[in-house]
């Protein structure tokens, strides 16, 4: 297996990206080329010792920016984004892997001539994410590729959510559900609304409109919305788990230690250290599942390839997972799945849209 790694792509690339890099080389025991200004890799390599590890570096003079748009990737023909999918479309390399500027990776994916292209028959191609705030493993789609939908786009996100809950997420026929102000099938947008008939009529283990409230009850394993929606609870609930990490920081290290210790230990134990010791390994654990870097990245799903897109402000960690993430998809063979499992015959749309 190869997977291409664009060691320009995030705020704090080239360090952190060939940190993780070298970690995953490590772990997964797989090849992993580096694509970047070479003299600029090579001396971040040369921090680590890589002997045994294949980190092969594919020379790219130019960088797509955090701060730039979409049509940068047309611009710059040698950029390490474009050179890296190229890697993948021409049949060199098994997946991509960016934490570079989110739009341009997907430019760069779809746009004829320069990417991978769209899966045949896919209109509009999604990013999904694990939601880290549900109590089973639960992916949402989509979080900010199609901020507008039609009910066809979301019938297809839900077919694709499926297929990789499946293949890399180990969930066997999993429960899709759709994001709605409410329960019953006549509520939610024109959109919402439309698009139930359609999933209720799939081959799809459809369970109906999933309210906020149900995101983080674990009532769906796939849960499917607008790019819209989408980001802006995947946003919020940063948000909200960055004020919960810090407000229990805050109230562990305060006099108000003594009110969460009588709300949460057992009677007798309150504030002895070995309450404490007890109470240190369920933060730990959940705090560990909060963290955005155990997940890695956002498949794009629909482009006919293994892309994987990173988040801008990914450290090591989050970039070895995101390698791990591309590895998954590869051995669960997700766009043959896809390919196979979407019956696109059906579908009349024109792909060139």
């Amino acid at each position: 297996m190869k997977i291409v790694l664009d060691a320009m792509g995030g705020d704090h690339a080239p360090g952190v990206v060939i940190d993780g890099a070298v970690v995953a080389a490590r772990e997964y025991g797989i090849e992993i080329a580096l694509v970047g200004r070479e003299e600029v890799v090579r001396a971040e390599l040369a921090r680590h010792d890589t002997t045994g590890l294949k980190l092969p570096v594919v020379h790219a003079s130019q960088a797509v920016g955090m701060e730039e748009h979409t049509d940068a990737v047309k611009r710059k023909a040698d950029a390490s984004m474009v050179v890296g999918i190229q890697l993948v479309r021409d049949g060199q390399a098994d997946a991509f892997v960016s934490a570079g500027n989110s739009g341009a990776v997907m430019a760069a994916a779809i746009l004829r001539g320069i990417g991978v292209g769209r899966i045949r028959g896919i209109r509009r191609p999604a990013l999904a994410t694990y939601y880290p705030a549900a109590p089973t493993p639960m992916l949402l789609l989509d979080v900010g590729a199609q901020t507008d939908c039609k009910t066809e786009y979301l019938l297809q996100f839900a077919q694709m959510g499926a297929i990789y809950a499946e293949r890399v997420m180990g969930i066997p026929n999993p429960r899709v559900g759709i994001v709605s102000n409410g329960e019953e099938a006549d509520k939610g947008s024109m959109l919402v609304r439309d698009t139930y008939p359609l999933l209720a009529a799939s081959s799809l283990n459809f369970v109906g409109n999933v309210e906020g409230k149900d995101v983080t009850r674990g009532m769906a394993d796939v849960v499917v919305t607008d790019g819209f929606t989408g980001n802006v609870m995947v946003k919020l609930t940063e948000g909200l788990v960055s004020f919960l990490v810090k407000y229990f920081k805050r109230e562990l290290t305060s006099a108000g230690l003594n009110k969460l210790a009588l709300a949460l230990m057992a009677p007798g134990l309150l504030l002895t250290l070995p309450g404490l010791l007890l109470l240190a390994p369920t933060l730990k654990r959940v705090a560990r599942r909060l963290d955005y870097a155990e997940y890695g990245g956002a498949p794009l799903l629909g482009v006919d390839g293994v892309v994987i897109i990173a988040h801008g402000r990914s450290n090591a960690k989050a970039i070895k997972n995101a390698v791990r993430q591309a590895k998954q998809a590869v051995e669960g063979n997700m766009i043959a799945a896809i390919k196979a499992g979407l019956a696109l015959g059906s579908w009349k749309g024109d792909t060139k849209e």
